[in-house]
Parts: structure tokens; C-alpha cells; sequence
């Protein structure tokens, strides 16, 4: 008992409330307030024959409203109203002036009658608290329970409705929590017109209406929303105002996307074929205009969060795009259904390199102009019109797939709100040191004249040289020698070569490379060691030929000697103090001892170009007096610090140069000092062209701190990457803790919010440094002398040496600010032109999309976000720079897991590229086979070993053959097609003759697997649909289930557990085949089939109705989150003839599958996921009235054991009828050989052998003898034989049988050849071997079991 009020409420009537409760949590229309015009409204639509839910606060329906609250026991009506009292059955006492009195009691009690006769439900004791909006819609409300005077409280509930009504007087409840969230405007916004207390009564009639999408307000709420006086004890107006919004509301339904979602066409006339096509256009604008993508914070429900990798905004949708969002959009479906608040925020990256080289490739070939033609802003504006125009292409695209996202929050990396972040950070990193100015090797793409990351550079193999050139040694003397050979890939970089190194210890490093070889000899297998040897015998001829040499060299390194850097007679003198001169005579470099040099390679000397090469870069920071010199130009043409002859070369032309000027100097002789070498060349992945090493000024983050709070989390458990294997890889990156160079020099992205200045520097004293005439620096603090108090504290200042031996000012800017930027520029500042790495942007994506560094409510709910999910390809890119920048930014991690998903290659092993022809485009996929076969087949591939090969076709547009490719014919602008012989285009069609043909598509048959799985469901619920004919809903018990049933339901519950199970671990393939097991071989080929007789007999078809629309049901809500589009075609369908549906209890099904409550059969963490557990039971029976359609866990071991042995025996039968050829109409018998307890199991099977195999049973047992003539299948601890006397051809049958076991013969002679080869056995791994071993022995099996057929096919009488 729960004493409330002096009130005991047994828990059988609270039961009682919550079961009602239960049944109204979905409705057409809610109201809110019992009062006048809220229960004239209800009636009306209730008696319409919408589904309406009354929500009253108080313990009696119209308490404190009719009149009571006013001190009367009589409510006033006028005239006007009598009609509808009449019809109400209200009686009504004639006062003066047209006036008439009602008993406040009996209208209050007859109007609840009349709702609840109508068909609505009235719901007291429940306190409106808040709304909730989905898609820019109201769809709900939130309410507490208060029990009378709230002693007893149960957690928020969330009603939802197709349209609300605020009918609370007053109050205004809804309207106000709308202002609250500034959603609605000022008063005077909301309601239009004057009001006064003469004309109210004539303002809330006829000014009742929405207010807001999916609001409508009436009644006293109407004066209240405009903020006009309080109306007097006159009701006739309220009651006028209900019936008036309730007509309103009716036509707005009837009008709207939620009323006759399903043509209520006869059963019969369903399509044979299921149109993708239209299903796809259908259902996804009908999700999107019912809110169902939409998500606010609920504190209600638990979030689940997922932030798209945005991708690029001028992109096109590829396989691995379709990957990605398909394994997205299956966890976000099933979280939603799980009952999880759940937001998947999609955006795009503003991808500023790649951007801004398609535009201006487009302004070169169309318009013949350069962006310095249309200068910054220019090439900006037209770079935002391209993407506003190419945006809405991948959205698209991606709305196509399916995806849910919540497109009411659509971020772009370069909004207002994503820019705020970036700033932000910037400023932040920039005040703590961590961002600085300086000069560092990068990546340098010379075609789009920008630096690219690491991460952005690929390696690919091509054909080179090594070219041995000879450097003279100034001055040698008697006994050393007169030149240096060095080697190198790339002649041109010797004009910037800044000293030649050899090692400090040759001896040393000879012995060392020695013993690493003969390490590895001593483990090597037989076919590697004799090149080992030769390697180990080379060191030993060159510690007596060359190493005296090496050691002389060393000598003069440490000596100070100079070498002559050849062809450099007319470069400027880089020594110090002469920077810029022009000598006669050659540049002299010099000799110096490092470890880089390595002795047992070439000369055992090796040139340094600090400004062009890594491990060059890397000797000079250990040996800074030798300098670097960049000898290039941002476009890859040779700059001023060569000779005057090698500039403005490229550099294929400067190498050509080079090698022809050495070789006239008598330095190179192309017959002995030129070898052939394959060079594993580094290209930019954004234009494909050779990257530069570049030494370049370039702002940089400092990673040391940020890269171990990162590496930290991973190891502190803070959040997992799954696979786990990957973590390796994350934890590495991190740890080389590089510096990250994150200017570009682009004009598309977010421009680096510093102004520079150049300036002097002197010394004040007294601990005050003059820096600039407008800036001082007070005790470490600088300060802008220009600038306020409050602009200092938006500012900070960083100085630096440029090249030039300059002092450069830097200050940056917090936030935009027109009068900071002004005043700066006003004395002599100039903004960097530099903009920031696509990937800083990207890195902040998990929190600036919700907001930060605002303190939102999205950000406080949402975040930690719950799964990023990502290829492995940009595990640097993003998933370790969004950990450590959400750690520095918010504190916590972006996400608690992050999936790495497998890369798609195709049947040679190569990724998969448009570039290369070999890609199946997703948007084909769709075409031919639909949304729902793309995400199904993806997921059906998407298992733990990576990567995932998909051989690839071309498809004839002619006669629909599929052909092969290969390396060849991808390439190929046209291919003729071997089986029709026309041709056919391909996508490098150019000439006019060959675009004119029809393009063949470039497909895989794997999307044939999951094309064919839809075509079977909805084959399977065609069937269905059509059997449901009649259906009538209601519990079924126990004893009235079939074993069919009752192994259906088991395996229902089962299956649900498993499924959900793989999701939440990531195990996509294994959801993805356990889905297609269950429907294509249990549901569709063994329950419809035993459940078709049963269909057509009256007096069993009502349960056999119930349980196939119930498991249906289920089935759907299963596939939904891989398959929604179907599924949801299939629902609605279904809702038409079994609204009410579900085993135990039927409940009414949701409006939608997609927000129907995920399947849950178990009493573990599911369908309450996202519930606190106070509101758990609550939600788990009620949001669209079947988290378990009614239907209570049904899981039997035993029966699924059963028909498990049913299913074998079953298909060993078909596969003997299939093998032995005998027609499928041809009766037959079979008898089973097991042990008793397994003939136990069989026997209730043996009415459904007949049925389903045309097989009669003859005997099931341990004595069971094989007919004489009979084939056969082994099964584990089972036996079948099928009776083939008088429905074979035995002769033929031996003949058969002897060509079979020749063919094996063959096989099991070609093992035992590869078995007898001594080479093979021992070295082959030993697993490598036994498997050879086995699969001789399965042979030699197969074999025995053949020739004893043919001995019992010869033996058999009268064959």
C-alpha cells in the first residue's frame, strides 16, 4: 500500500492506471486540459474517429474549471451554445438576457461521458512539464505523474501525437514552454488581432487555431497566448472554441503525411515485384515530415550519439561513403528503437584542398582564368556557389541510402558555429605556446602549391635511376683523394646540397650490419639465404676494399674539409655574412661525419639537401652550422638560389640539365655511373603528382602534450577502438609526437586569424621590452598600445625570426572583431594568408557541431558522443586528433568506442577508385537493385578480417551479360561485349564515338545475394498479407500452438538476442547472416511452408493468423535498422490488416517501424536501453504498445533441438532426391538410422516429410536397415536413407557413380604427388602441410563412400 493523501491506492489500482496508461503513450491528437473547449474538442475528434488522448492534471476532470474554481456551482452559457448542449443531453435553466445556467457538476460529468463514449481517453493525475520537438515539429509532450498532490512521482513520460491541443486557460502551458525554448515569439507574435473583455468571447472562437507546427491552442489558452484580460464565468465561447480547433485539427491531419499512409487497396492487388524506386521516394520524405530523424535532449531517456564523419561537400557518393553511413544508420536505427534519444548530427567538411582545385581546374578550362585573375574574395564567392550547388548532391545521395540523420542540425565545417570553435581553438593553442611559427620540412604539392599531411601522401613504386656523381675536394692532400662519389635518385637537389656526410665509426657500422645479417641468415628459409651470403660476403669485400678509404674520409670530416659542390659557380654565397653575393667561383660545402652515412651501402657517403629531403632535414638539425637552401618555388619551377641557367625549370627539366652538365664536366659518365632502380615515389592524394620535400615557414601545433593525453586514453581504457588490433597504430602515430603543420596555402577554409608585422627590437631595461612602438611587454605580459583594456584581453602576441633575420609580431584575435582588425591594419598588420588544415576543423567536429565553446544543452547532453565509426585510413586524421583536441577543448573524450570498418577492394586486392575504374558506384547499386540491397549486402560483408574483396563486372547495357575485369579492359574507353558482340562505353570514353554508346556499369554480384534476400521477403510477406484476411486479433494459449508455432517463437526470441548481441559488438556480418538464415531458410522456407495447410482451414486459421502476423511483425522490426525501406513498406501494409497484433497480449502496433520498439525477449539491457529504470516497464510495454508485441519470452531449447534434427533430416531428404535425379512430384521413401532419443524428437515430425519433401517416413530408430537399393547421408550421430527401388535408373546411376569416383581418383593422385615432394613438405609451414594432409584424407573418404554406393547399386535385385 502507498498511502497518498489519506488516500490508499492498492497496487491493483495503480496496475489498473498503468495498464491504461500503457495504451495511450501514441495517439492521433493530445489535449492538454479537461476543460470546456478541451473536451468539446476531443469529442468532436473522437466521434471523427481520431485517436485522442485527454492529459488533465488534477485528480476529476474539470476540477477548479467549471466553475468550482470560481465559487459557483453553475456554469453560464449563451444562446448560441444551446444546440450543442442539446446534443450533448445537458440540461439547461433559461436566465435574463439570453443567458442559460448549467449544474457545473453535470456538465463536467456528461462531457467525460461523451469523450469517453466517443472513443477517447481520459488521463488525470499527469502534470504537462515540457514539449518535445522533432523535425521543427511538436510531436509530444512530457508529463510526471503527481497522484494528487504529487506525493508520488514516476519519472518524465513522453506522450506522442500527430497534433497537441494546449487547452489549459490560463496557463498556456505548451505556448509557454515553446517561449522558453524561444521557439515562439512575443505574445503579440503568437495570436494576431486586438482582444478587449467585450470582444473575448468572439477572439478565442475565432482565433483558435496552430500556432505552431504540430501545436494548435483554444479557449482560454487564446487569450492567454495573446496576453489579453482573463475571461468571466461565460463558457459559451470555450465550447465554440474546442469544436472550432477540432475541425481545424481534422482537416490538417486528413491533408498531412500521417493520415492514409497506406492505400487501403484489396490484398489481392499487391505487386508481385517490390518497387524500390517508389518506396524509397515514399518512405524517406515520410520519416522526414513526421520528425522521426529529429532528436532534442531528453532527460527522460539516455542519448545515444553518433557524429558523422562529414564527408567532402563537393564530393559524390562512393562504396566507401555507402560503407560507412550503412553500418551508421544500422546502430542509429536500432538505438532509436531501443528507446534511446538518439542523434546522428550529419554535416560536411568544406575538404579546402580539394575544393578549391576543382573550382579552379573548372575557371581554367571554362573561363581560360587563375584565381590571382579573380583574386581572393572572387575565388571565394565562387567556391561558396559551388558548394551550395554540389552540397545538396551528396546530401541527397545520402538520403537516398536511407540514412536518418537529423538534417534539422546540417553542419558545415565552415558555419558560423563550426568557425566559433575553430577560433576558439585556435586563440586557446596559440596563448598556450602550442601553436607557433616556424620552419620545417613539409610535403609540398607543387600542382596545387600547398602542404599536404603526411596522412595525405601515398606511395607508389616507378622507374628510376641512380645516378653516382663525383664532387672534388678542395685542396686535397698527398694521399687523399681528389673527389667524392655520392649517389643520388634525384640530380637536380645537388644545386641545394649544403655538405656531403660520411660515418664517424665505418668500421664500426660495417660489423654492426654484419651481424644483423647473419642474425637473420641463421633464421631465413633456404630459398633467402643465398642472397643473404652475398650480401654478408659484400660487407666482408668492402671492410678490405673500402674501409681504409671510409676511415680516411672520416679523418678529413673532422678535419674541417671542404668539397666543391659542382655547377653551382654563379649561386648566390650562403656563408655568413654573404648572403646573397654572386662569387666566380663554385659553392664549397663541407665533409662531416654522421651516422646517416651508412658504409655498407655505395660510396658509403651521402649528399645532404636539408631543404629537400626527410633524413637530410634530420642531419642538419644535428649539425645546424651547414644551413639548408630551398631551391624551389611553390609551383615546382627552380627558384633564384640556383644557377641562373636552372631557373624556371620544372624539375624533369632541371634533372635533364643537371646529368648532361655533370657529365660535360667530366663528373659523370652515363655508361658506368647510371643503374636502373625502382623508386617507391611519395604523391599527393589530392592532385596525384609527386610530392616535394619543402622547407617551408609554416604555423605548427606542438603535439608532445596533446599526443600523450591522447595515447592515455586509450591505454586508461578512457574509450576502445575496435578492432583492438588498431590501437597498435593509433598509440604509434602518437607516439612520434611530430608537430603538426597546419597552414595551407589555400584561399578556401578558415583563414589563420593572425596579423603580422615586421619590426625592430630594442632594449628598454627596468624589465620592460620595447618590441614595437604600439606594443610593451610588462613582466612577460605584452600589451597593444593601440588597442583598449577590453581589446587587449581579446588579443595575444607572439614575435619571431624570419628568414631575412627579421623580428616578426604576430597577434592574434579571439573572435571576429571589425574595430581590433581595423585598428591593426591601420598600423601596418597584415592578415596571414595561409588558411588552417581541412583536418583541424575536423579534429574539433564531435563538439563543435553541438556547440562548444557555448555551454549548450546539446553539448551537455550529448557528448562524450557514443561511437565514431571510420575506415582505418584516417585513424590519424581524425580519430587521434579528435581525441586529443576534445580532451584539450571540453575535458573528455569525443566518443567512448570507435569501430574501424573494413576497406572494400576489389578482386586483384587493390582499393577500390574511380580513378581507376574499378569502383561499383553506389548510386548504380541503387538504381538496379535498391537502397535496401546496397546497406544489406555491405553489412552481409562487413566482417572482422579485413579488408573485404569484391570482384567486380562490367554489366552490358545490351543483353545484361556480366564480363570480367581486369587490369586491362578497366581501362579501356570501350569494350565489346563477348556474348552479344556490341560494344559498350566505358567511363573513359572521350572521343565523340565513344561517349555516343551506352555506358556498362561497373557491378558486383555480391549485391545479387542481397537483391535476391529482399525479393524472398517480400515474397514471403506477400503471402502473409494475403493470408491475413479476416484477422482478428486476441491472445492465444499455450495449448493451441502447433510445434511449427512454438519453434517459430523460440527461434524469434532466440534470433533477437543474437542479433542484438552482434550489433552491440560491432558484428555486423554476423547479424547480417543470422537475419538472412532465420528469414530465408526457417521463416520463408520451413514455417510458411508447414503454416500454408493450416491457412486454409477454418478452424485453425485463426491461430496460425496470429502467430504469422506476429512473427512478421517481428521480422520487420529485426531488419528495419539494414533494410528500412522495405520494411517499412511491408509495415504499413501490415498495420492495414493487423493494427492490434502480438501472442500473449495484442497491442496496437506503432505508427512507423522505424520507431517501433526494438524486439526484446530477455530481461537484459534492450528495449529499456535508453530509459532510466524508474520509466523502464513503462516504456518497455508501451511506446507503440509492443516492445515485445505482446508477447512474452518463448525460448525452448528442447523444440529448437528438435526441429533442428527436423531440418537435417528434412534437407538431407531433398539433397538425396536432388542428387539421385529423381523429379520433385515423384512420391518417395526414406527411413532414418539414429538413436532413440532422436527418433523421439522425429516422430511428431513425420505428418510435415510428406508436405514439404514429398517423402514418406518409413521407420526412425537404432535398428533401422538401408533398403537394398538406396542412397544415403551421413549427418552427426544420423543416418538417412531414401528408398530409390523403382525410381531410378540403376545403370545409369553406377555409370554416374564410377565417372565420380574417377575424378576423385584424379584428385587424391595429385595430393599424394605434392605430399611426396620433399621441397614442398619441408618448407612449407608445418599448418600448411596438415591441411594438405587432411583434405587428402576427406578425399580418400569420399572416395570409399562412392565405391560403396557402386557396390550397393550393382548388388541391388532386379536392377
Amino acid at each position: 500500500m502507498t498511502r497518498v493523501d489519506d488516500v490508499d491506492i492498492s497496487r491493483t489500482i495503480l496496475d489498473t492506471y498503468y495498464a491504461k496508461l500503457r495504451g495511450r503513450l501514441a495517439s492521433d491528437v493530445i489535449v492538454v486540459g479537461a476543460g470546456p473547449s478541451g473536451l468539446m474538442a476531443a469529442i468532436t475528434l473522437a466521434r471523427a474517429g481520431y485517436n485522442v488522448t485527454v492529459l488533465e492534471k488534477r485528480l476529476s476532470p474539470g476540477g477548479g474549471v467549471w466553475g468550482g474554481g470560481m465559487g459557483m456551482n453553475v456554469v453560464v452559457v449563451q444562446d448560441e451554445v444551446l444546440p450543442l448542449m442539446k446534443e450533448l443531453g445537458i440540461r439547461c435553466e433559461p436566465r435574463d438576457n439570453g443567458l442559460h445556467a448549467v449544474d457545473a457538476v453535470e456538465l463536467s460529468a456528461g462531457m467525460c461521458y461523451h469523450a469517453v463514449q466517443a472513443g477517447a481517453a481520459i488521463m488525470n493525475l499527469l502534470t504537462v512539464e515540457d514539449v518535445r520537438i522533432r523535425g521543427g515539429r511538436l510531436d509530444g509532450v512530457v508529463v510526471n505523474r503527481t497522484m494528487i498532490s504529487g506525493a508520488l512521482h514516476v519519472d518524465p513520460i513522453v506522450f506522442s501525437a500527430k497534433a497537441v491541443l494546449d487547452a489549459t486557460g490560463h496557463e498556456s502551458v505548451l505556448v509557454n514552454a515553446l517561449r522558453k525554448r524561444r521557439l515562439l515569439g512575443a505574445e503579440a507574435d503568437c495570436v494576431e488581432g486586438p482582444m478587449d473583455a467585450e470582444n473575448g468571447e468572439r477572439f478565442v472562437v475565432e482565433r483558435a487555431g496552430e500556432v505552431f507546427p504540430g501545436l494548435w491552442i483554444s479557449g482560454m489558452s487564446v487569450s492567454a497566448a495573446r496576453g489579453g484580460p482573463r475571461m468571466g464565468p461565460i463558457f459559451g465561447g470555450m465550447f465554440l472554441s474546442g469544436k472550432n480547433v477540432a475541425g481545424q485539427i481534422a482537416a490538417a491531419l486528413k491533408n498531412s503525411p500521417y493520415h492514409n499512409t497506406m492505400p487501403n487497396s484489396s490484398l489481392n492487388e499487391l505487386p508481385k515485384q517490390y518497387d524500390h524506386a517508389a518506396a524509397q521516394k515514399q518512405w524517406y520524405s515520410y520519416w522526414e515530415e513526421n520528425g522521426f530523424f529529429h532528436s532534442e535532449p531528453d532527460p527522460a531517456r539516455r542519448p545515444y550519439t553518433i557524429v558523422i564523419p562529414p564527408p567532402n561537400v563537393t564530393g559524390a557518393l562512393h562504396l566507401g561513403h555507402a560503407l560507412n553511413n550503412t553500418l551508421q544508420d544500422i546502430l542509429v536505427r536500432m538505438k532509436r528503437m531501443q528507446g534511446f534519444e538518439t542523434l546522428w548530427l550529419p554535416g560536411t567538411d568544406h575538404a579546402g584542398i580539394a575544393t578549391q582545385a576543382v573550382v579552379e581546374r573548372r575557371l581554367l578550362e571554362e573561363e581560360k582564368l587563375s584565381r590571382h585573375d579573380l583574386g581572393r574574395e572572387g575565388l571565394v564567392e565562387r567556391i561558396w556557389k559551388w558548394k551550395d550547388a554540389y552540397e545538396t548532391r551528396i546530401i541527397g545521395q545520402l538520403k537516398q541510402m536511407g540514412c536518418s540523420c537529423d538534417w534539422a542540425r546540417l553542419r558545415f565545417t565552415l558555419d558560423d558555429v563550426c568557425a566559433r570553435a575553430v577560433r576558439e581553438t585556435f586563440f586557446q593553442l596559440f596563448k598556450e605556446g602550442k601553436i607557433y611559427r616556424g620552419k620545417r620540412l613539409v610535403n609540398w604539392d607543387t600542382y596545387l602549391q600547398t602542404a599536404v599531411s603526411d596522412d595525405e601522401v601515398f606511395h607508389e613504386p616507378v622507374k628510376g635511376h641512380f645516378w653516382h656523381f663525383r664532387y672534388p675536394v678542395v685542396d686535397p692532400k698527398p694521399g687523399e683523394p681528389t673527389h667524392i662519389t655520392i649517389a643520388t635518385t634525384r640530380p637536380e637537389t645537388m644545386l641545394g646540397d649544403t655538405a656531403v656526410a660520411v660515418h664517424p665509426d665505418p668500421a664500426a657500422a660495417l660489423k654492426q650490419a654484419e651481424k644483423e645479417l647473419r642474425e637473420r641468415l641463421a633464421f631465413a628459409p633456404a630459398k633467402e639465404k643465398p642472397d643473404l651470403q652475398k650480401e654478408i660476403d659484400e660487407i666482408k669485400r668492402r671492410r678490405v676494399e673500402m674501409l681504409p678509404q671510409l676511415e680516411k674520409l672520416r679523418d678529413m670530416a673532422r678535419d674541417g674539409r671542404m668539397l666543391e659542390l659542382p655547377l653551382t659557380g654563379d649561386c648566390p654565397d650562403f656563408s655568413e655574412g654573404k648572403m646573397g653575393l654572386s662569387p666566380s667561383k663554385p659553392r664549397n660545402i663541407p665533409l662531416i661525419t654522421d651516422e646517416w652515412a651508412k658504409p655498407e651501402l655505395g660510396s658509403g657517403c651521402v649528399k645532404i639537401t636539408p631543404a629537400h629531403d626527410e633524413n637530410d632535414y634530420a642531419v642538419w638539425q644535428r649539425h645546424l652550422e651547414i644551413g639548408a637552401i630551398n631551391i624551389l618555388n611553390p609551383d615546382g619551377t627552380l627558384n633564384d638560389n640556383v644557377p641562373e641557367r636552372y631557373r624556371g625549370m620544372n624539375v624533369k627539366k632541371a634533372r635533364e640539365a643537371v646529368v648532361a652538365d655533370m657529365e660535360a664536366a667530366g663528373l659523370y659518365n652515363p655508361e658506368t655511373d647510371c643503374e636502373d632502380r625502382e623508386i617507391d615515389l611519395a604523391h599527393s592524394d589530392r592532385s596525384k603528382t609527386p610530392i616535394e620535400p619543402y622547407l617551408a615557414d609554416q604555423w605548427f601545433i606542438r603535439m608532445d602534450e596533446l599526443a600523450q593525453t591522447a595515447i592515455d586514453a586509450v591505454k586508461d581504457g578512457c574509450f576502445r577502438i575496435i578492432p583492438e588490433r588498431y590501437a597498435k597504430g593509433y598509440v604509434d602515430w602518437l607516439s612520434e609526437k611530430r608537430d603538426w603543420p597546419i597552414g595551407r596555402q589555400l584561399w578556401w577554409g578558415h583563414r589563420i586569424p593572425v596579423w603580422t608585422k615586421h619590426i625592430g627590437r630594442e632594449q628598454l631595461g627596468d624589465g620592460v621590452q620595447r618590441i614595437h612602438d604600439d606594443s610593451y611587454s610588462y613582466a612577460g605580459k605584452t600589451t597593444v598600445g593601440f588597442l583598449t583594456a577590453d581589446e587587449n584581453n581579446l588579443v595575444c602576441i607572439q614575435d619571431y625570426l624570419n628568414d631575412a633575420g627579421e623580428k616578426c609580431l604576430f597577434i592574434c584575435v579571439q573572435k571576429p572583431n571589425d574595430a581590433i582588425e581595423q585598428k591593426l591594419e591601420e598600423h601596418g598588420y597584415l592578415q596571414e594568408s595561409d588558411v588552417l588544415d581541412t583536418w583541424f576543423s575536423s579534429a574539433l567536429w564531435p563538439h563543435s557541431t553541438l556547440g562548444w565553446p557555448e555551454q549548450t544543452e546539446e553539448l551537455k547532453y550529448y557528448y562524450p558522443t557514443n561511437t565514431l565509426i571510420t575506415s582505418r585510413d584516417i585513424i590519424s586524421l581524425w580519430v587521434a586528433r579528435m581525441v586529443l583536441m576534445g580532451l584539450h577543448n571540453v575535458g573528455e573524450i569525443p566518443f567512448h568506442e570507435v569501430y574501424i570498418h573494413p576497406k572494400i577492394l576489389d578482386g586483384y586486392g587493390e582499393g577500390m577508385s574511380k580513378s581507376k575504374g574499378n569502383g561499383v558506384d553506389p548510386i548504380d547499386v541503387m538504381d538496379k537493385f535498391g537502397a535496401d540491397a546496397l546497406r544489406f549486402g555491405l553489412a552481409y560483408l562487413t566482417t572482422e578480417t579485413q579488408d573485404v574483396r569484391m570482384p567486380v563486372e562490367f554489366e552490358c547495357p545490351h543483353c545484361n551479360k556480366l564480363i570480367e575485369q581486369t587490369k586491362k579492359n578497366r581501362v579501356q574507353p570501350r569494350i565489346e561485349c563477348p556474348h552479344c558482340k556490341k560494344p559498350f562505353s566505358t567511363q573513359w570514353a572521350e572521343k565523340p564515338e565513344d561517349r555516343a554508346l551506352p555506358r556498362g556499369l561497373v557491378v558486383s554480384e555480391r549485391f545479387e545475394l542481397a537483391r535476391n534476400f529482399c525479393n524472398k521477403l517480400w515474397n514471403a510477406s506477400r503471402f502473409a498479407l494475403m493470408n491475413l484476411d479476416g484477422f482478428e486479433p486476441g491472445a492465444v494459449a499455450d495449448e493451441e500452438l502447433f510445434v511449427e508455432d512454438r519453434w517459430l517463437l523460440s527461434r524469434l526470441a532466440t534470433v533477437a538476442e543474437q542479433v542484438s548481441g552482434a550489433l552491440d559488438e560491432y558484428r555486423y556480418a554476423d547479424a547480417a547472416r543470422t537475419l538472412y538464415d532465420f528469414a530465408w531458410d526457417e521463416f520463408c522456407s520451413f514455417y510458411v511452408e508447414m503454416v500454408k495447410g493450416r491457412l486454409q482451414d477454418e478452424r485453425q486459421r485463426q491461430v496460425a493468423q496470429r502467430v504469422l502476423a506476429h512473427a512478421l511483425d517481428v521480422l520487420l522490426r529485426l531488419l528495419h535498422p539494414m533494410i528500412p525501406f522495405l520494411t517499412e513498406d511491408v509495415w504499413q501494409r501490415l498495420n492495414c490488416v493487423a493494427p492490434k497484433r502480438g501472442i500473449d497480449r495484442p497491442l496496437s502496433a506503432a505508427e512507423s517501424v522505424m520507431i517501433a520498439p526494438w524486439p526484446e525477449f530477455s530481461s537484459k539491457e534492450g528495449a529499456t536501453a535508453g530509459l532510466p529504470s524508474s520509466a523502464g516497464d513503462i516504456h518497455r510495454k508501451d511506446t507503440a504498445g509492443q516492445a515485445s508485441s505482446g508477447t512474452r519470452a518463448r525460448q525452448d531449447p528442447a523444440i529448437e533441438a528438435q526441429f533442428a534434427r527436423f531440418q537435417d533430416v528434412l534437407r538431407a531428404v531433398r539433397d538425396i532426391r536432388a542428387r539421385q535425379n529423381v523429379p520433385p512430384k515423384t512420391p518417395i521413401k526414406f527411413s532414418v538410422r539414429c538413436s532413440a532419443p532422436v527418433a523421439k524428437l522425429l516422430e511428431p515430425m513425420r505428418p510435415y516429410f510428406p508436405a514439404m519433401a514429398g517423402a514418406e517416413p518409413v521407420e526412425f530408430g537404432p535398428k533401422t536397415v538401408a533398403p537394398p537399393l538406396s542412397a544415403g547421408a551421413t549427418l552427426p550421430n544420423v543416418e538417412v536413407f531414401v528408398d530409390l527401388a523403382g525410381v531410378i535408373d540403376v545403370e545409369a546411376e553406377i555409370a554416374r557413380n564410377r565417372k565420380e569416383a574417377e575424378k576423385i581418383a584424379g584428385f587424391i593422385e595429385a595430393k599424394k604427388k605434392k605430399l611426396s615432394n620433399a621441397g614442398f613438405v619441408d618448407r612449407a609451414p608445418a599448418e600448411v602441410v596438415q591441411k594438405e594432409r587432411d583434405a587428402l584424407k576427406e578425399l580418400q573418404d569420399q572416395l570409399a563412400a562412392v565405391e560403396q554406393v557402386i557396390a550397393r547399386l550393382g548388388a541391388a535385385p532386379n536392377k
